[in-house]
């Protein structure tokens, strides 16, 4: 059996995800994975591995009494490792419906907009920088195995078979090693050894299961229950090997994420850039006439890290709004007057100056 603790000490050192000072949050759904990263974490803050921490639940209100058991199992799992707490209440599906949007979209949106803020407030009451604060999320080699599938059955844009990273600016995945199976062993044999040690929820259960889960309806459920179990009947070693090989594709993709940010200072005018380095990238931006001179590929990454920039880095980039960059030069050149609508709020419009990318409110004020 691995030992995960150590497992997941080594995945935080060699990534440097976070350090002893680091103050961090722990997004916790009450599941088997985030419920055993805040037993891990609770160990590495003894042993001073790591600075303040607090945990957060927000409950996306879907699953009625069970999604209120969720949040109740999480409060209690807080108390007992004696992490504050935060937690808060989203109608996820009224907003979706609102604003048409996706619930998953809709709701893994406002998960991270709460953690952002719960981080403000962790590093405000410690007196930590923001800019040290770590937000944690218990993806696994399960959830990384799956992602892997879903982009090969959809596409995926460029670096997307690295599936997911180790460390997105504050968001870091520090179990990201380590399987879903594993971490469950980690918690029956925490509670065989000690069971003081742990928390159970009113039917003696070490952790809450979502129902859903075993829905084959799911894009990902189908994965995980139909494509995944048949891929290890060829590879019972599969999680391994994949993330492996997922490994090697990332240490590519760095590579050619540094070429592309060297060259974005050649190539982006930020549209609110004020000279000392503070930019607000929202605002937008200007991709010169020389972008179209560039490797097709090199295109492609510099779109992505623009829209990165402007969506924000929890956001997810479409691939029909990179194509549509690039597709907004033809011949080494921009093609002008050629605009077009993406990533359902941003405004694409090109001229011989180049192509902006900015709200499309802001092309709107302008236009007028």
């Amino acid at each position: 059996m691995v030992d995960v603790l150590s497992q997941m000490k080594e995945t935080v050192a060699s990534r440097n995800l976070f350090n002893p000072d680091s103050p961090v949050l722990l997004m916790v759904s009450g599941g088997s994975d985030s419920t055993a990263m805040a037993y891990l974490l609770k160990e590495m803050s003894d042993q001073g591995l790591v600075g303040p921490v607090a945990v957060l639940h927000v409950n996306h209100m879907l699953r009625g009494e069970a999604a209120d058991g969720d949040e109740a199992f999480v409060a209690q799992l807080a108390e007992h490792l004696q992490f504050p707490l935060f937690s808060c209440q989203v109608d996820v599906a009224k907003a979706a419906e609102a604003e048409g949007g996706n619930i998953e979209a809709v709701g893994r949106r406002e998960r991270y907009a709460a953690a952002r803020e719960a981080l403000k407030s962790l590093c405000l009451h410690t007196s930590c920088p923001i800019s040290d604060g770590r937000i944690l999320v218990a993806h696994t080699q399960d959830d990384r195995v799956e992602n892997f599938f879903m982009r090969a059955i959809t596409g995926t844009g460029p670096g997307g078979f690295r599936s997911m990273l180790y460390a997105n600016g504050p968001i870091v995945r520090p179990v990201l090693d380590i399987s879903r199976d594993q971490l469950r062993q980690y918690l029956y044999e925490r509670a065989e050894q000690n069971p003081a040690s742990v928390v159970k929820d009113p039917e003696g259960m070490l952790w809450r299961e979502d129902a859903t889960n075993a829905h084959t309806d799911h894009f990902r459920a189908f994965v995980r229950h139909e494509i995944v179990p048949v891929a290890k009947q060829r590879n019972p070693k599969l999680l391994d090997t994949l993330c492996r090989t997922m490994n090697l594709i990332g240490d590519e993709d760095d590579m050619l994420d540094a070429q592309t940010a060297e060259l974005m200072g050649k190539l982006v005018v930020w549209e609110d850039f004020d000279g000392d380095q503070t930019i607000d990238y929202e605002a937008g931006c200007l991709l010169r006439p020389a972008f179209g001179q560039q490797p097709v590929a090199m295109q492609r990454r510099v779109a992505f890290q623009v829209l990165q920039l402007i969506l924000g880095t929890d956001a997810r980039v479409e691939n029909a709004a990179i194509l549509a960059i690039t597709d907004a030069f033809r011949d080494g050149a921009p093609v002008s007057g050629f605009t077009s609508n993406i990533q359902g709020n941003l405004a694409l419009s090109a001229n011989k100056y180049g192509l902006r990318i900015e709200p499309m409110s802001a092309y709107r004020a302008r236009r007028k």
